[in-house]
């Protein structure tokens, strides 16, 4: 099992080349080097080149490295498009996706561009057309054409188009969150959660990303590198959840259980999917010790 941990992903910003070069150093498993809400419009231009010379330079070690495009009913994204797909990052950010035929449009045109197969793409689901049509969107993963990985939550923008109050708890957008996470599972790709502003608030978004954690998701995209450590922590197996993994994954193992659907451990019935889970944890935890 080949698992990448995408625990924390953090946002740069496309024009800051002193940032683009600290992302190179932090603690994230990732981050989205941002041509869009982070770059003015009078600086995209400059910041496409810098972001895909930086991308190209390498140094980024085991981080995933994303570039986050302008949306496509801009004059922007063409040539963000074409600067990313040549720079070979490991994913683009695609932002307000509403439907799968823009997810295959995209994959022609990096197929057209000749763009390098480990170059994935990734959704930004953050309308409420895109909750309504999120069936279909997860579904355009089965086209390999259209390479699609994984949704990123636009929270911020889902929250100013339906007038959702951001609330402690996140009441409002709870059943648009489990619908897309519920349709990434469905169809195999992996879901990171929204950003948390107040970056002032360390319990605040501790019960976030525990909330995250809870509800399936893969990770949270951050604003600030002072949320990394929390949130790989969030996201991050613990040691009695390991140990209790191993052990579950090694009864299971035993020549007598081998073709049982329930063992008995520590006086617990547990059921060969929780096998499964436990290999998966393990898994996790591995892939992090060797970043």
């Amino acid at each position: 099992m080949i698992i990448r941990p995408r625990r924390s992903v953090l946002y740069m910003p496309g024009s800051n080349a002193r940032a683009l070069e600290k992302a190179k150093s932090l603690p994230a498993d990732g981050v989205i080097l941002d041509l869009e809400d982070a770059v003015a419009p009078d600086a995209k231009q400059a910041a496409r080149k810098q972001v895909a010379d930086t991308v190209k330079a390498g140094g980024f070690g085991a981080r995933e490295v994303f570039i986050r495009v302008n949306g496509l009913d801009t004059a922007w994204h063409a040539d963000d498009l074409h600067a990313a797909a040549h720079a070979a990052p490991d994913g683009i950010l695609v932002p307000k996706i509403s439907n799968p035929d823009q997810l295959e449009m995209i994959g022609r045109r990096l197929l057209d561009m000749s763009a390098d197969h480990k170059t994935r793409v990734w959704a930004m689901i953050e309308t409420p057309i895109a909750v309504l049509n999120i069936r279909e969107i997860a579904a355009a993963a089965a086209d390999t054409e259209t390479r699609l990985a994984g949704f990123v939550m636009g929270t911020n923008d889902l929250s100013k188009e339906t007038r959702a109050r951001q609330v402690a708890g996140r009441a409002p957008m709870l059943p648009w969150l489990a619908a897309c996470l519920a349709a990434a599972r469905a169809y195999g790709i992996d879901i990171l959660d929204g950003v948390y502003n107040d970056i002032g608030n360390a319990q605040g978004f501790a019960d976030e990303c525990a909330q995250a954690r809870d509800m399936g998701f893969d990770g949270k995209t951050l604003i600030h590198p002072n949320q990394i450590g929390p949130c790989n922590a969030a996201f991050s197996p613990t040691p009695d959840e390991i140990a209790q993994a191993k052990k579950t994954i090694a009864e299971f193992d035993k020549p007598e259980n081998k073709n049982k659907g329930v063992v008995a451990i520590d006086g617990r019935m547990v059921e060969r999917m929780h096998a499964e889970m436990a290999r998966r944890t393990v898994a996790i935890a591995e892939a992090i010790v060797g970043r």
